[in-house]
């Protein structure tokens, strides 16, 4: 009679809806991949933003990425490498984690728009579209953290300090625009945070979210869909009866090598246009009562300055850096759902 009612009471016990199931476990796996593949590449996401940055100014401090790379070694050690790191990691956690978790979803909404089952593999236009949707809701998340993370990436090289209030005791060694050496305070995330809420109020944070729609929007359609046409390019070639979730590590890793290569590259002009309209305040101070600058008049400006090639500053070292990073990305969240469901 025990052993009954044991039974009864584990039957009855509420479960979580496989929906929600698989939701927390793209929340996961996707955050996971997220912060491991971050600490690889900031190195290198600190040189694009630093170089991006420099479009518009009359002197270039750097002449490349492998130059600013050295000079910022020399002249900030690994910390300055490092600099802003935990801004980023908290946004490759958010952008992962919300872009694998709404890309499942809409697959889901238009397999239910369909009429079709859910176990339905979807055709290529249309995990694109999923992959584009995912991206925009996705943008809304980042840019407040890209945001500050861009704020506190140019804060050696800025011409004076930023204005906000920190103790005298963690002022530090920096650089100013011809990178020599003198002593200023660098707030940290949360200083660089309240301060944009101090002087532009909420809506200030999502400074740069037309570029950052963009980039997501098409680069999120672009990413998914190279890997899912790369991924099951190679599964195929094992087996024409094999599917998507057959994918073993080093298919995964090829196709997100090729996912993060061609995302970067073909919506590089958007994130350009973002970073420097993010830092334009802090590189090129022009007075609190001077208009905010727009995507599209930061475009033009960036474009006369340097044209094509401007927009495209820093474009070879965040293809390079993007092609092991998203690898690593879809290794760890495919390796993690193929291990747990």
């Amino acid at each position: 009679m025990e052993a009954t009612s044991d039974a009864l009471s584990l039957d009855s016990t509420p479960s979580m809806p496989p929906s929600a199931v698989r939701a927390a476990k793209d929340i996961t796996f996707g955050s996971i991949a997220g912060m491991v593949s971050k600490v690889f590449e900031h190195p290198f996401d600190l040189t694009k933003v630093r170089l991006q940055s420099q479009v518009l100014d009359t002197t270039a401090r750097f002449n490349g990425p492998i130059d600013c790379l050295v000079k910022t070694w020399k002249n900030e050690g690994v910390r300055g490498l490092y600099r802003g790191l935990p801004a980023p990691i908290v946004a490759a956690m958010l952008e992962n984690a919300s872009l694998f978790m709404s890309y499942s979803e809409l697959q889901n909404v238009i397999r239910r728009i369909n009429s079709q089952p859910l176990s339905h593999d979807l055709p290529l236009p249309q995990l694109a579209l999923a992959g584009a949707g995912a991206g925009a809701i996705t943008s809304f998340l980042l840019t407040p953290v890209e945001l500050v993370k861009c704020k506190m990436q140019v804060q050696m090289i800025a011409p004076k300090p930023l204005s906000v209030s920190i103790p005298e005791s963690t002022v530090s060694a920096t650089l100013d625009s011809s990178l020599g050496p003198v002593s200023r305070p660098l707030p940290g995330p949360i200083a660089v945070l309240m301060s944009v809420i101090r002087t532009e109020g909420i809506r200030g944070l999502w400074l740069g979210q037309t570029g950052t729609l963009i980039r997501e929007c098409g680069g999120g359609a672009a990413w998914f869909a190279t890997k899912e046409f790369v991924g099951t390019t190679l599964i195929k070639r094992r087996g024409s009866e094999l599917t998507r979730k057959d994918i073993v590590p080093w298919e995964s890793a090829l196709s997100g090598a090729c996912a993060g290569g061609i995302f970067n590259f073909s919506m590089f002009p958007a994130d350009s246009i973002k970073s420097t309209m993010q830092t334009e305040e802090d590189l090129r101070p022009r007075g609190s009562n001077a208009p905010k600058p727009t995507f599209l008049g930061t475009a033009k400006a960036m474009y006369r300055a340097q044209g094509v090639k401007g927009l495209y500053a820093g474009c070879g070292i965040t293809v390079a850096r993007s092609i092991p990073s998203s690898a690593i990305i879809f290794l760890i969240y495919d390796g993690l759902s193929s291990r747990f469901g």
